[in-house]
Formats: structure tokens, sequence, C-alpha cells
């Protein structure tokens, strides 16, 4: 009869992934993506807003190889209705964006509005990666909007002392307003991830 030890499981990942149409503006190839972390264009309604951030592994070294996707609503607090084909020429509501380009990630958007009573203005977030099974979903509040994060459902099912990690911060710089929003994987920072 053989030894029937337990053994640890091999090891899995996913990825790399073939990118080609995947990811905007690769460098490897000379296609444009019909996605695109270009969200908005001129003629967009409501407050146009530049997220940026980076991805930070547990030891605070920069992730490059990830890809994050958002959806969200539109400032009026609308999502776009699936059997309605976005116009690309106003508002897609939703972006994806590799995280190679200067070590990190960004989407020209609007700043969504509330989609009802007990939601503060918010954005869908999912991260994919290598060596990740499952990729990881969170949501991004607003760091100008505390009085309805507050209100806000999922927002306040999370620990107090952990809510931080899930809000962008907004600065200004003549009239173009950013929201940093940096994830970090792992640590005693690490971003708070919702099982969906």
């Amino acid at each position: 009869m053989s030894d029937n030890k337990l053994k640890q499981t091999p090891s899995q990942t996913i990825g790399p992934f073939f990118s080609y149409a995947l990811t905007p503006e690769q460098s490897d190839y000379n296609f444009k993506s019909i996605v695109s972390p270009e969200m908005i264009t001129p003629e967009t309604p409501g407050e146009h807003i530049h997220i940026c951030g980076s991805i930070f592994d547990g030891n605070g070294d920069v992730i490059k190889d990830a890809m994050i996707e958002i959806w969200q609503a539109d400032d009026q607090g609308h999502y776009l209705d699936r059997d309605t084909p976005p116009s690309s020429e106003v508002f897609t509501g939703f972006g994806r964006c590799d995280a190679e380009v200067n070590s990190g990630f960004y989407f020209n958007t609007v700043k969504p509005g509330s989609i009802g009573v007990g939601h503060a203005p918010h954005i869908n977030m999912i991260v994919f990666m290598r060596g990740m099974l499952t990729h990881a979903y969170t949501r991004v509040y607003f760091s100008d909007e505390m009085k309805a994060n507050e209100k806000d459902e999922v927002f306040v099912s999370v620990p107090a002392d952990r809510r931080k990690s899930i809000i962008a911060i907004r600065n200004e710089d003549n009239g173009k307003v950013t929201y940093q929003f940096d994830l970090r994987m792992q640590g005693d920072n690490e971003t708070v991830f919702f099982d969906v």
C-alpha cells in the first residue's frame, strides 16, 4: 500500500494573456480597442474627472502586469441600458486600462450621480492580473462625498478603519479635477475587495 500523505496542491495562475484588442493602445500592435480609458468626449454632460492610480503588491512594489475595468452610472445616476448600445460619441459607462503605461492606470470619465437612496456616487472596479485565479472587485468612493458615503449601505458595511482604502482623493489643478485611487493588493493598507 502506498504512502498517502497529504501534499500541497500545485499552484495555478491565469495569464499571461494574448492582449490583441483586449486593452487599448498596445505597443506591440498597431490596433485600437473598442474599449478604452477614454469614456467621454468634450460634449459629455456632467463634471469631467480624471481617475488615476497605481497597483502595489504586499512589499509596496508597483505591479505592472494588470488590467483594470470600471463600470459606472452617468452624472444623473443612470447606468446605460444593456439593450441600448452605448454611444461612444457621448459616454460609454465602461472603461478598460492596462497598468503597464506609466506604471499605473487612468480613466477620463464623468463623476457619477447617485443611483438611488442608500447609494453614494461610486464606480465599480475590477482588477485582473497574473497570479490571481479570480478577479478582484472593489468600489471607488469619492473624498468629497463623505456625507453620502456614510449613508451608503455597502460603504458602511466595511469596517471603519478600512474605509479609506476605497476612497479616491480629490485634487484640483487649473480647473482639472483628478482623483487619486491606488490599489494595494496585500499588506496593512490592503484595498477592500468584495465577494460578488
